[in-house]
């Protein structure tokens, strides 16, 4: 927690995505007066929805790993306990068989030399020339050239090292193709989620509601310690008024020492623009890959909570998650179709249609058994393309005026830690 400053500062935060939240959070407890402006619901996108029929699905379907410690230490400071909203289990990409890596418990480099030795599918040669590259890649420092893809950094491995672990990574953790995906920011992922600590590539799979996972019981307690909570409001416009800002909106203006953008990047480089031109050019220069979610029912629960699938020309989707086993929606199960862009073209009825006959031959359903698609959601700017060299824009966009997300420049590609991380250093810069 943060020691609480001298000057308290009036500080307007638009957005109340994770990373607005994260941000707000942490200067509530630095002594600020914050103020949170949200057009819509806590969370951005990743949160919970309800239809006009009462039904509520998630806007995908989020997990997190062990490795995220800077989100797992929001969410107990505002009271959530993680080991109630999250199950935790070894990472497992298994297949409905059961077949695939499966890493044990206990320090880092030995569950992950172990789990890939007793890795059922793959001949020794295999499992052997894939420690071998992890030991080259440590004696890199996991770091290579700005310019690399994941594709060349993964030259040369079997291919079903590629097809089973690295291309899977890649749309999981960067939604992006492998042979369009950065090598450095994959390989900042592999260190930090598989060789940073016990425990740190453990998925931690939701139990809950996005919404109730994270933002609505950050948003109480926002309110609960005196934050200023602006939903339905959006913001019109940021002035630069007599060394102040003044935060536009359809009830007038407000004064602030210092305004956070924490929104996603078209709208940030929007209310930037007039300020520091060159910053919103870069953020709409940023490229973006869909991710659709296919929830399905089904009568039977899958054999895990989390399945590998393989994906193809007509199989979309890379995993599946029972939500029945989670404790979610009985019955209901959710596919996840990352990089997502050519069954967009495609259309979200066909891609709910092949992703749900993906599962059935995966599971070798009859008739007695078959999915049926129940909702197809897709976020077209799901994430920024996290392509090699790329530039992001900084979280500095002009004295006083700062931009905090997961798009924001910073080691981690676009995913709920990396959004924490984001909104906490802002707040830690603002003092």
């Amino acid at each position: 927690m943060t020691t609480p400053t001298t000057r308290a500062r009036r500080i307007a935060i638009v957005g109340a995505g994770w990373a607005g939240l994260a941000c707000a959070v942490r200067s509530v407890q630095a002594g600020h007066a914050v103020t949170v402006y949200e057009t819509a619901e806590p969370g951005g996108r990743a949160r919970s929805v309800a239809l006009a029929d009462g039904a509520v699905f998630d806007n995908g379907q989020h997990i997190l790993i062990g490795a995220y410690r800077r989100t797992l230490g929001l969410m107990r400071d505002v009271g959530i306990d993680p080991a109630a909203v999250l199950e935790r289990r070894p990472l497992a990409l298994v297949d409905a068989r059961g077949h695939g890596l499966v890493l044990p418990s206990g320090a880092a480099i030995p569950a992950f030399v172990r789990g890939v030795l007793g890795h059922r599918g793959w001949p020794l040669s295999t499992r052997m020339a894939l420690l071998a590259r992890c030991g080259r890649w440590a004696a890199m420092r996991f770091a290579c050239p700005a310019d690399w893809t994941a594709a060349r950094l993964a030259a040369g491995l079997p291919q079903a090292v590629i097809r089973e672990l690295i291309e899977p990574l890649c749309v999981a953790a960067l939604n992006t193709p492998a042979a369009e995906a950065s090598a450095k920011v994959l390989l900042r992922v592999l260190r930090d989620a598989l060789f940073s600590g016990p425990g740190s590539a453990d998925l931690l799979l939701p139990r809950c509601g996005l919404s109730d996972l994270l933002p609505v019981p950050t948003w109480r307690w926002l309110g609960g310690r005196g934050a200023d909570l602006r939903p339905g409001v959006r913001v019109l416009a940021i002035e630069r008024v007599s060394g102040e800002f003044r935060v536009q909106h359809a009830a007038g203006g407000e004064p602030f020492d210092a305004v956070v953008l924490a929104t996603p990047p078209l709208e940030a480089a929007r209310l930037a623009d007039k300020h520091a031109p060159h910053w919103a050019a870069m953020a709409r220069g940023l490229r973006y890959e869909p991710i659709v979610t296919v929830f399905a029912h089904r009568q039977r629960r899958l054999p895990a909570p989390m399945l590998a699938l393989v994906e193809g020309p007509q199989a979309p989707a890379q995993f599946a998650f029972d939500l029945e086993l989670l404790g979610v929606a009985p019955g209901r199960i959710a596919l996840v179709v990352s990089g997502a862009a050519p069954w967009v073209e495609r259309g979200l009825e066909a891609t709910g249609r092949a992703a749900v006959a993906q599962l059935q031959g995966a599971l070798g359903d009859d008739s007695r058994d078959i999915a049926s698609v129940v909702k197809v959601m897709a976020e077209k700017r799901a994430t920024f393309r996290c392509t090699p060299s790329l530039v992001r824009p900084k979280a500095s966009i002009a004295n006083g005026l700062w931009a905090a997300g997961d798009h924001v420049d910073g080691p981690y590609p676009a995913t709920l830690e990396g959004a924490v991380r984001s909104g906490e250093a802002v707040a830690a810069a603002l003092g």
